[in-house]
């Protein structure tokens, strides 16, 4: 077993004990290739794609700090391990609840047809296991994500596929001028479970695609879900202006949404300003981080945290820059007495742990979560 090269940091020392206290002890692991993730993630078998999808961009992030922290020298360990994450994810969520079969849609070779389900526990009632459409999207970038780290496109392909399996079950009226979405389907995709409209989900849709559309092309593959991508467009132009929450996990994924083209594109930079200006009001004006930590949920605020700092690494104003890394620090700060990664007995409670914790590790080091940290993105392909 390879003995690991010295922590890069203080700070990279706590991401990974935070990602310890969910998937175990990384160097205890002798063969990185077969590993089995333990069922820690808080969900149905021990899976949960939220979770999980945070669990393998974490991974290829401890990937790029330890590449760098060894001079250049590549250990694959967490690569591998980002590898075995994605196929127990795609081997248990891609499964009906009873582990028997595939989703409706899928097979073996292609395991991503049928959808992803959420993971929830129970499968029945007001909080049942279905499909979210904002889940998929940020498991379609975990997977964009490792063919950036990797190399290996077929991640991308697999993304995309998924794209295209769930794309058009979350749509009303899909070929009208005004279609509209739907927020949660049933595990098999067959019917709605809620049938409002997500608010993040259009843009989850347009960004998201958008980043693998630009990978394929890229990678020589073509020229990929340019429909889908003008649904959601379309979805954007009739709902306007987009709606900002108050809740800290809307307004940081929104911003981190957002950043991925606040810097070339009207509606994105728009977005970001009017973030900004909600996050002022909450944090500062509203005095939030003073308020009981009883009445607050970490990990969405460690979404506010992450969204910030992508955003502060692609604004060029620096005064602006600073001031959205001083937010997202006292985040971390005001929380960092209440997360005892070490022993079981914290404060969150159990059933939040895993998502608490590895939002925890994000808001940290966002990394992999950030455009240009693997290296210069594909150029994506002009949108009006």
């Amino acid at each position: 077993m390879a003995l690991p090269i010295s922590s890069p940091s203080p700070k990279v020392d706590r991401f990974q004990q935070a990602m310890e206290s969910v998937y175990g002890r990384f160097w205890n692991i002798r063969d990185p290739e077969t590993w089995s993730p333990p069922q820690r993630s808080g969900g149905h078998r021990g899976r949960y794609l939220w979770t999980d999808a945070f669990g393998v961009v974490n991974l290829l992030t401890m990937h790029k700090e330890y590449t760098i922290a060894g001079g250049g020298c590549e250990d694959t360990r967490y690569l591998s391990l980002a590898r075995r994450l994605i196929e127990t994810v795609h081997d248990v969520l891609g499964r009906t609840r009873d582990g028997r079969s595939r989703l409706p849609g899928a097979t073996d070779s292609h395991p991503l047809g049928g959808g992803l389900r959420i993971g929830k526990t129970d499968a029945h009632g007001p909080d049942c296991d279905g499909q979210y459409h904002h889940y998929l999207t940020i498991w379609m970038f975990a997977l964009n994500r490792m063919a950036m780290a990797s190399g290996d496109m077929d991640y991308n392909r697999q993304a995309v596929e998924l794209a295209r399996a769930i794309h058009p079950k979350f749509f009303v009226d899909r070929s009208a001028a005004r279609p509209r979405m739907i927020w949660k389907m049933a595990t098999d995709l067959s019917a709605p479970l809620v049938t409002s409209e997500g608010n993040l989900d259009p843009i989850d849709g347009f960004v998201v695609f958008r980043l693998l559309q630009a990978t394929a092309l890229e990678a020589g593959d073509g020229e990929v879900l340019t429909e889908e991508i003008g649904d959601y467009r379309r979805v954007m132009d009739r709902k306007g202006e987009h709606f900002v929450s108050s809740d800290p996990l809307d307004l940081g994924m929104t911003l981190w949404t957002a950043h991925w083209f606040s810097d070339r594109e009207t509606w994105a930079s728009n977005l970001a300003t009017r973030c900004f200006e909600h996050i002022y009001n909450l944090f500062e004006i509203d005095q939030y981080l003073s308020r009981n930590i009883k009445f607050r949920l970490a990990f969405r605020e460690f979404g506010t945290s992450l969204g910030l700092q992508c955003q502060a690494v692609q604004t060029t104003e620096k005064e602006l820059a600073v001031d959205l890394k001083n937010w997202a620090d006292s985040i971390i700060a005001a929380w960092d007495p209440y997360l005892e990664l070490s022993i079981s007995e914290d404060l969150t409670p159990e059933d939040m742990r895993p998502i608490t914790r590895v939002m925890y590790s994000s808001a940290l080091i966002p990394g992999a979560f950030c455009a240009g940290y693997l290296g210069p993105e594909p150029e994506p392909m002009a949108q009006r």
